[in-house]
């Protein structure tokens, strides 16, 4: 689908930022709190669309 174009410092930093929203919104510090879900995907899959669109790349290129 998406060519990989996120880095492993990146992923590990949207899994834990995605990670940590997703359970304040458990606990109830607002729901838009959810908005979580999009690093923590973009983290799993090792693609940001929006990194596609502007071109940019923070994983090395082979």
């Amino acid at each position: 689908m998406f060519a990989r174009n996120i880095g492993s410092t990146d992923k590990t930093l949207r899994i834990v930022v995605g990670l940590l929203l997703i359970v304040a919104a458990l606990y109830g510090y607002g729901a838009w709190m959810w908005i979580g879900v999009v690093p923590l995907a973009t983290g799993l899959l090792n693609t940001c669309p929006a990194y596609s669109i502007l071109g940019i790349k923070t994983c090395q290129t082979k």
